[in-house]
């Protein structure tokens, strides 16, 4: 069997999102093939059964950057120098300008370069004594990609860059300009020993238009069918709406939403006492605020980070489940990894912001609603509501053989890449 070298700085047991791609992949591309092998940072816990994976030690450098300056490793910058964020919080402060620009100076091209001389050394070693077939660097972080780079130089073997975001085409980040061009010089220095690159999203022209001799490839996120065992859970007895992810200091905006649902239960339309709505993963302060302005702190439960299992567990249970999009129109090409995982709850799917594919997604697998403005928000709410109130849940059509977004298939997919690798 061909065996392939998973570069990932996030696998399981790290609880974040990004260590899903990774995981996922390896689970299922030793059936397609391909046995995987990880190269990750040393992991906070007992790692999953089957695989094999090489921990490395990790350098944190914001952490030693914080240490020297006398703060706390552990706790932000901001919060620790009582520098105010919001919603609509901009680095115009020269406090924040400081912290931003030392930073990305410090931690270039992120936070994780602390990472890279850990990981070559290990992937060497393993290198000089294991027949490697291929290669493939996922990011977040753009590291994992600075490292592939540099085993290609060295062993000529075939390398596949995955993005779950992209590098400096990322509408997300913003960076002070110089950074960013140096940024842009070492990505297109970087990716040009890659044979391919790959992004969960469809946006393979950006790619190409930076890269113009690469083959670019979309193969999307997904969900795993074990996380999703056949014995339905009991729905919660209110008419639940549960958001599972971040959301990016406000960019993804709810305030629609509050809004929508304040008018609602003013007009006598929807009964607060029967009403539920919670945010996991997110507890920012500006969203306490917001929540607290609309007058819904009895209605909206706000939790930070929470074990997987206990927010896909969630999900299942929840009425209705919610994407919140921003009103960008380069968000209208990103697909939410969180997507995936409510085809795999299923339960019906309210999504509201910017159109776009996700918009397509949803209509042509009908599994959920799309809302781009108060009265049709209002309009599924309500629809979702009356259905709940008359049946005790809202009703699930969702017909997802039509795009099979399931891991086992992705990997498929992704094996049949390796396989036109060149040798």
């Amino acid at each position: 069997m061909k065996k392939v070298l998973i570069i990932a700085f996030y696998f399981p047991p790290c609880i974040n999102m990004g260590a899903q791609r990774p995981y996922r992949l390896a689970k299922y591309l030793s059936s397609n093939g391909w046995e995987p092998i990880i190269l990750t940072k040393t992991l906070p816990g007992k790692p999953p059964d089957g695989i094999r994976i090489i921990e490395t030690p990790y350098k944190d450098v914001i952490g030693t950057l914080k240490s020297s300056f006398g703060f706390d490793r552990q706790k932000g910058i901001h919060e620790q120098m009582h520098i105010q964020e919001s919603k609509n919080y901009s680095h115009s402060a020269w406090k924040s300008k400081i912290i931003k620009i030392m930073r990305e100076i410090i931690a270039f091209p992120d936070d994780f370069i602390g990472w890279q001389k850990f990981a070559l050394e290990s992937a060497c070693e393993l290198l000089d004594n294991v027949r490697i077939d291929a290669i493939i660097s996922t990011s977040y972080p753009v590291t994992s990609h600075v490292i592939a780079s540099k085993l290609k130089r060295k062993y000529r073997i075939p390398w596949v860059a995955d993005f779950r975001d992209l590098w400096t085409q990322n509408h997300y980040v913003r960076k002070y300009r110089l950074i960013h061009l140096a940024e842009k010089f070492l990505e297109k220095k970087t990716l040009s020993g890659a044979d391919l690159l790959v992004t969960v999203h469809p946006l393979t022209d950006m790619l190409r238009e930076m890269h113009r001799d690469k083959n670019a490839l979309c193969i999307t996120n997904g969900y795993d069918p074990a996380d999703y065992p056949e014995t339905e859970l009991q729905l919660s007895g209110k008419f639940s709406i549960t958001y599972t992810g971040i959301l990016y200091a406000g960019k993804r905006d709810p305030s629609m939403l509050f809004r929508v649902i304040d008018q609602l239960i003013q007009d006598r339309k929807i009964d607060r006492d029967r009403l539920e709505i919670n945010f996991i993963g997110c507890s920012e302060k500006w969203l306490r605020e917001e929540v607290k302005s609309y007058g819904l702190e009895k209605i909206v439960r706000i939790q930070g980070m929470i074990p997987r299992e206990e927010a896909l567990r969630i999900q299942r249970e929840s009425q209705v489940l919610l994407i919140i999009r921003w009103n960008n129109k380069k968000e209208e090409q990103i697909i939410p990894g969180k997507l995936f995982e409510y085809f795999g709850a299923r339960r019906p799917i309210l999504a509201i912001g910017a159109g776009g594919v996700v918009q397509d997604i949803l209509e042509k697998t009908q599994t959920g609603r799309f809302a781009d403005n108060d009265k049709s928000l209002s309009d599924i709410i309500l629809q979702y509501y009356r259905e709940y109130m008359g049946d005790g849940t809202v009703s699930y059509s969702g017909n997802q053989t039509v795009v099979d977004y399931t891991y086992p298939s992705i990997a498929r997919q992704y094996a049949e890449v390796l396989n036109t690798l060149p040798c």
